[in-house]
Protein backbone atom coordinates (compact mmCIF):
# COMPACT_ATOMS: atom_id res chain seq x y z
CA UNK A 1 0.00 0.00 0.00
CA UNK A 2 1.24 3.36 -0.83
CA UNK A 3 2.13 5.58 2.54
CA UNK A 4 -0.77 8.09 2.29
CA UNK A 5 0.52 12.12 1.51
CA UNK A 6 -2.06 13.25 3.34
CA UNK A 7 -3.46 12.10 7.08
CA UNK A 8 -6.10 14.02 8.91
CA UNK A 9 -6.23 12.24 12.64
CA UNK A 10 -9.47 13.35 14.41
CA UNK A 11 -9.85 16.75 13.27
CA UNK A 12 -12.27 19.03 15.11
CA UNK A 13 -12.42 22.79 14.30
CA UNK A 14 -15.06 24.87 16.25
CA UNK A 15 -15.74 28.56 15.54
CA UNK A 16 -17.03 30.59 17.94
CA UNK A 17 -19.16 33.62 16.51
CA UNK A 18 -20.44 35.55 19.64
CA UNK A 19 -21.56 33.23 21.89
CA UNK A 20 -21.87 30.33 20.19
CA UNK A 21 -20.04 27.37 19.48
CA UNK A 22 -20.49 26.45 16.13
CA UNK A 23 -18.07 22.56 15.12
CA UNK A 24 -17.40 22.66 11.53
CA UNK A 25 -15.78 19.19 11.86
CA UNK A 26 -15.85 16.32 14.83
CA UNK A 27 -13.53 13.93 14.75
CA UNK A 28 -13.22 13.95 11.08
CA UNK A 29 -10.33 10.82 9.80
CA UNK A 30 -8.73 11.02 6.24
CA UNK A 31 -6.03 9.12 4.14
CA UNK A 32 -5.08 10.96 0.56
CA UNK A 33 -1.71 8.83 -1.40
CA UNK A 34 0.27 10.60 -3.91
CA UNK A 35 -1.11 11.01 -7.18
CA UNK A 36 -4.62 10.33 -6.43
CA UNK A 37 -7.60 12.75 -7.45
CA UNK A 38 -10.11 12.58 -4.59
CA UNK A 39 -13.24 14.67 -5.20
CA UNK A 40 -15.37 15.81 -1.62
CA UNK A 41 -18.76 16.07 -1.43
CA UNK A 42 -21.11 17.12 1.22
CA UNK A 43 -24.43 19.54 1.94
CA UNK A 44 -23.30 23.03 2.76
CA UNK A 45 -22.11 23.63 6.34
CA UNK A 46 -20.98 19.91 6.68
CA UNK A 47 -17.22 20.82 7.10
CA UNK A 48 -15.79 20.27 2.98
CA UNK A 49 -14.39 24.09 2.98
CA UNK A 50 -13.27 24.08 6.31
CA UNK A 51 -10.99 20.67 5.68
CA UNK A 52 -9.83 22.86 2.83
CA UNK A 53 -8.79 25.73 4.86
CA UNK A 54 -7.01 23.15 7.37
CA UNK A 55 -5.09 21.49 4.95
CA UNK A 56 -3.78 24.77 3.01
CA UNK A 57 -2.38 26.42 6.21
CA UNK A 58 -4.73 28.88 6.47
CA UNK A 59 -6.76 27.91 9.29
CA UNK A 60 -5.72 25.74 12.10
CA UNK A 61 -8.21 22.72 13.68
CA UNK A 62 -8.87 22.92 17.01
CA UNK A 63 -8.05 19.04 18.05
CA UNK A 64 -6.71 16.36 16.19
CA UNK A 65 -3.87 16.05 13.56
CA UNK A 66 -3.40 16.90 9.94
CA UNK A 67 -0.10 16.00 8.06
CA UNK A 68 0.88 16.99 4.35
CA UNK A 69 3.56 15.61 3.21
CA UNK A 70 5.25 14.84 6.60
CA UNK A 71 4.38 18.48 7.78
CA UNK A 72 2.66 18.21 11.21
CA UNK A 73 -0.26 21.57 10.35
CA UNK A 74 -0.37 21.68 14.14
CA UNK A 75 3.01 22.37 14.83
CA UNK A 76 4.30 25.20 12.07
CA UNK A 77 6.26 27.68 12.62
CA UNK A 78 5.17 31.11 10.66
CA UNK A 79 8.55 30.34 8.53
CA UNK A 80 7.49 26.80 8.20
CA UNK A 81 3.94 27.73 7.21
CA UNK A 82 4.77 30.42 4.87
CA UNK A 83 7.33 27.57 3.29
CA UNK A 84 4.47 25.15 3.16
CA UNK A 85 1.95 27.05 1.73
CA UNK A 86 4.01 28.69 -1.04
CA UNK A 87 5.58 25.44 -2.56
CA UNK A 88 3.63 22.63 -1.30
CA UNK A 89 0.39 23.96 -1.81
CA UNK A 90 -1.63 25.03 -4.85
CA UNK A 91 -4.85 26.26 -4.69
CA UNK A 92 -7.84 27.07 -7.31
CA UNK A 93 -11.12 29.11 -6.20
CA UNK A 94 -14.35 28.51 -7.30
CA UNK A 95 -14.26 32.80 -7.83
CA UNK A 96 -11.61 33.62 -11.19
CA UNK A 97 -11.09 36.84 -9.11
CA UNK A 98 -9.43 35.47 -6.26
CA UNK A 99 -6.92 33.36 -9.11
CA UNK A 100 -5.49 35.67 -10.97
CA UNK A 101 -4.43 39.78 -10.41
CA UNK A 102 -6.07 41.64 -13.39
CA UNK A 103 -3.85 44.32 -13.51
CA UNK A 104 -0.94 41.65 -14.95
CA UNK A 105 -1.08 39.35 -18.26
CA UNK A 106 -1.48 35.50 -18.23
CA UNK A 107 2.11 34.86 -18.31
CA UNK A 108 2.79 37.64 -15.26
CA UNK A 109 0.27 36.13 -12.90
CA UNK A 110 2.14 32.69 -14.00
CA UNK A 111 5.45 34.19 -12.73
CA UNK A 112 4.18 35.93 -9.86
CA UNK A 113 4.35 33.21 -7.45
CA UNK A 114 7.59 32.06 -8.68
CA UNK A 115 8.95 35.42 -8.17
CA UNK A 116 7.63 35.73 -4.18
CA UNK A 117 9.71 31.65 -4.28
CA UNK A 118 12.90 33.35 -5.46
CA UNK A 119 13.43 31.86 -9.13
CA UNK A 120 15.45 33.41 -11.01
CA UNK A 121 13.83 35.91 -14.02
CA UNK A 122 14.90 33.63 -17.18
CA UNK A 123 13.89 30.50 -15.16
CA UNK A 124 10.39 32.01 -14.49
CA UNK A 125 9.94 33.09 -17.52
CA UNK A 126 11.07 29.87 -19.13
CA UNK A 127 8.66 27.68 -16.96
CA UNK A 128 5.92 29.45 -17.00
CA UNK A 129 5.81 29.15 -20.96
CA UNK A 130 5.93 25.23 -20.15
CA UNK A 131 3.20 25.46 -18.03
CA UNK A 132 0.69 27.82 -20.42
CA UNK A 133 2.03 25.10 -23.20
CA UNK A 134 1.34 21.96 -21.48
CA UNK A 135 -2.26 23.32 -20.80
CA UNK A 136 -3.15 24.60 -24.05
CA UNK A 137 -3.07 28.33 -23.60
CA UNK A 138 0.14 29.51 -24.61
CA UNK A 139 -1.39 31.83 -27.19
CA UNK A 140 -2.92 33.84 -24.21
CA UNK A 141 -0.16 34.47 -22.56
CA UNK A 142 0.20 38.08 -23.44
CA UNK A 143 -3.40 38.68 -22.49
CA UNK A 144 -5.45 39.75 -19.60
CA UNK A 145 -7.45 38.13 -17.06
CA UNK A 146 -10.34 40.31 -18.55
CA UNK A 147 -9.79 39.28 -22.26
CA UNK A 148 -10.40 35.50 -21.60
CA UNK A 149 -13.45 33.22 -21.18
CA UNK A 150 -14.50 31.99 -17.48
CA UNK A 151 -12.54 28.53 -18.80
CA UNK A 152 -9.54 30.05 -19.92
CA UNK A 153 -9.20 31.95 -16.72
CA UNK A 154 -9.91 28.42 -15.00
CA UNK A 155 -7.01 27.23 -17.12
CA UNK A 156 -4.50 30.16 -16.25
CA UNK A 157 -5.45 29.57 -12.42
CA UNK A 158 -3.98 25.63 -12.82
CA UNK A 159 -1.49 27.55 -14.01
CA UNK A 160 -0.25 29.65 -11.27
CA UNK A 161 -2.05 26.99 -8.82
CA UNK A 162 1.35 24.77 -9.95
CA UNK A 163 3.80 27.29 -10.96
CA UNK A 164 6.19 26.58 -7.47
CA UNK A 165 5.37 22.37 -8.10
CA UNK A 166 3.19 21.67 -5.69
CA UNK A 167 2.70 18.30 -4.24
CA UNK A 168 -1.11 18.56 -3.36
CA UNK A 169 -3.37 21.10 -5.34
CA UNK A 170 -6.47 21.75 -3.72
CA UNK A 171 -9.64 23.06 -5.97
CA UNK A 172 -12.92 25.10 -4.36
CA UNK A 173 -15.66 24.25 -6.57
CA UNK A 174 -13.45 24.66 -9.43
CA UNK A 175 -16.26 24.27 -12.03
CA UNK A 176 -18.79 25.64 -10.52
CA UNK A 177 -19.34 28.86 -13.13
CA UNK A 178 -18.31 27.04 -15.97
CA UNK A 179 -20.61 25.20 -18.46
CA UNK A 180 -20.52 21.94 -18.07
CA UNK A 181 -18.36 21.56 -21.35
CA UNK A 182 -15.91 23.58 -20.09
CA UNK A 183 -15.82 22.13 -16.57
CA UNK A 184 -15.60 18.69 -18.11
CA UNK A 185 -12.75 20.06 -20.39
CA UNK A 186 -11.38 21.17 -16.88
CA UNK A 187 -11.78 18.26 -15.69
CA UNK A 188 -9.95 16.30 -17.81
CA UNK A 189 -6.89 18.92 -17.59
CA UNK A 190 -6.52 17.78 -14.34
CA UNK A 191 -6.74 13.96 -14.29
CA UNK A 192 -3.71 14.75 -17.25
CA UNK A 193 -1.66 16.90 -14.89
CA UNK A 194 -2.31 13.90 -11.84
CA UNK A 195 -1.30 11.79 -13.90
CA UNK A 196 2.08 13.20 -15.50
CA UNK A 197 3.01 15.51 -12.98
CA UNK A 198 1.96 12.87 -10.10
CA UNK A 199 0.20 15.80 -8.67
CA UNK A 200 -2.52 14.86 -5.67
CA UNK A 201 -5.69 16.83 -6.50
CA UNK A 202 -8.04 17.17 -3.68
CA UNK A 203 -11.36 19.03 -5.19
CA UNK A 204 -14.44 20.11 -3.77
CA UNK A 205 -17.66 20.16 -5.47
CA UNK A 206 -21.31 19.85 -6.04
CA UNK A 207 -21.37 18.25 -9.44
CA UNK A 208 -22.10 14.80 -9.89
CA UNK A 209 -20.24 14.85 -13.47
CA UNK A 210 -17.27 15.99 -11.76
CA UNK A 211 -17.56 13.55 -8.69
CA UNK A 212 -18.02 10.73 -11.17
CA UNK A 213 -14.64 11.48 -13.03
CA UNK A 214 -12.43 11.73 -9.67
CA UNK A 215 -10.57 8.32 -8.58
CA UNK A 216 -12.70 8.58 -5.37
CA UNK A 217 -15.09 10.70 -3.87
CA UNK A 218 -16.00 11.28 -0.22
CA UNK A 219 -18.66 12.13 1.36
CA UNK A 220 -18.41 14.44 4.42
CA UNK A 221 -21.68 14.55 6.41
CA UNK A 222 -22.03 16.28 9.95
CA UNK A 223 -18.00 17.26 9.89
CA UNK A 224 -17.05 13.77 9.54
CA UNK A 225 -16.27 11.62 6.60
CA UNK A 226 -19.38 9.28 5.77
CA UNK A 227 -19.20 7.59 3.12
CA UNK A 228 -16.30 6.83 -0.40
CA UNK A 229 -17.19 6.02 -3.75
CA UNK A 230 -14.40 4.27 -5.64
CA UNK A 231 -14.54 4.39 -9.51
CA UNK A 232 -14.60 0.33 -10.41
CA UNK A 233 -11.54 1.32 -13.02
CA UNK A 234 -9.84 3.15 -10.47
CA UNK A 235 -6.97 1.75 -7.76
CA UNK A 236 -8.44 1.81 -4.14
CA UNK A 237 -6.36 3.85 -2.72
CA UNK A 238 -7.34 3.30 1.47
CA UNK A 239 -8.28 -0.63 1.53
CA UNK A 240 -6.58 -1.32 4.67
CA UNK A 241 -3.96 -4.31 5.27
CA UNK A 242 -6.51 -6.03 7.92
CA UNK A 243 -5.91 -3.67 11.17
CA UNK A 244 -8.85 -1.21 12.00
CA UNK A 245 -8.88 2.23 11.35
CA UNK A 246 -9.11 4.52 7.72
CA UNK A 247 -10.22 2.46 5.30
CA UNK A 248 -11.56 -0.25 6.96
CA UNK A 249 -15.02 -0.66 5.27
CA UNK A 250 -18.60 -2.02 5.19
CA UNK A 251 -19.87 -2.36 1.54
CA UNK A 252 -23.33 -0.93 0.42
CA UNK A 253 -24.88 -2.56 -2.30
CA UNK A 254 -24.18 1.07 -4.62
CA UNK A 255 -24.09 4.37 -4.85
CA UNK A 256 -26.81 5.65 -2.95
CA UNK A 257 -25.50 8.99 -1.38
CA UNK A 258 -24.59 10.96 -4.22
CA UNK A 259 -26.19 8.92 -7.00
CA UNK A 260 -23.40 7.56 -8.75
CA UNK A 261 -24.49 4.66 -11.11
CA UNK A 262 -23.72 1.31 -9.12
CA UNK A 263 -22.11 0.22 -12.87
CA UNK A 264 -19.54 2.26 -12.69
CA UNK A 265 -18.94 3.11 -9.16
CA UNK A 266 -18.76 0.79 -5.60
CA UNK A 267 -19.69 2.66 -2.69
CA UNK A 268 -18.36 2.10 0.87
CA UNK A 269 -19.83 3.43 4.58
CA UNK A 270 -16.10 4.59 6.35
CA UNK A 271 -15.26 3.59 9.65
CA UNK A 272 -12.98 5.70 11.63
CA UNK A 273 -10.37 4.77 14.00
CA UNK A 274 -12.34 4.51 16.86
CA UNK A 275 -14.67 2.29 15.20
CA UNK A 276 -17.52 4.85 14.49
CA UNK A 277 -19.85 5.02 10.83
CA UNK A 278 -22.46 6.98 9.49
CA UNK A 279 -25.52 5.22 8.04
CA UNK A 280 -27.05 6.32 4.98
CA UNK A 281 -29.82 8.71 5.75
CA UNK A 282 -31.56 6.15 3.45
CA UNK A 283 -31.41 3.32 5.96
CA UNK A 284 -32.28 5.76 9.39
CA UNK A 285 -35.47 7.12 7.18
CA UNK A 286 -36.34 3.45 6.30
CA UNK A 287 -35.58 1.20 9.34
CA UNK A 288 -36.91 2.87 13.11
CA UNK A 289 -33.48 2.83 15.05
CA UNK A 290 -34.77 4.98 17.59
CA UNK A 291 -31.02 6.76 18.26
CA UNK A 292 -30.37 2.44 19.48
CA UNK A 293 -29.52 -1.13 17.65
CA UNK A 294 -27.97 -4.05 18.26
CA UNK A 295 -24.97 -5.07 17.02
CA UNK A 296 -24.23 -9.28 16.41
CA UNK A 297 -20.86 -10.28 15.49
CA UNK A 298 -20.52 -13.09 12.95
CA UNK A 299 -17.50 -14.80 11.68
CA UNK A 300 -17.42 -12.75 8.36
CA UNK A 301 -19.20 -9.86 9.25
CA UNK A 302 -21.32 -7.37 11.23
CA UNK A 303 -25.38 -6.91 11.68
CA UNK A 304 -26.82 -3.98 13.06
CA UNK A 305 -30.85 -4.28 14.40
CA UNK A 306 -33.43 -2.06 15.59
CA UNK A 307 -33.45 -2.80 19.55
CA UNK A 308 -37.24 -2.76 19.45
CA UNK A 309 -37.72 -5.26 16.48
CA UNK A 310 -37.10 -9.11 16.55
CA UNK A 311 -36.24 -10.57 13.26
CA UNK A 312 -34.78 -13.04 11.48
CA UNK A 313 -32.85 -11.97 8.89
CA UNK A 314 -29.67 -8.93 8.71
CA UNK A 315 -31.16 -5.41 8.18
Amino acid sequence: MAKPLVVCDNLVKIYKVADLEVVALQGLDLEVVSGEMMAIVGASGSGKTTLLNILSGLDLPSAGRGIVAGYDLTRLSEEQRTHYRRFLIGHIWQQSGRNLLPELTVLENVEMPQLIGGYAERQRIQHSYELLEMIGISHLANKRPEQLSGGEQQRTAIAVAIANKPRLLLADEPTGELDSITAADMIIQLHTLSRELGLTIILVTHDAAVAAAADRTIAIRDGRTSTETVRRDAPVANISNGTPGVGARFIAPGSAVIGLSRETHQESVLIDRAGRLQLPKEAVERIAFNGRAEVRIAEDHVEIWPLTVETNGAT
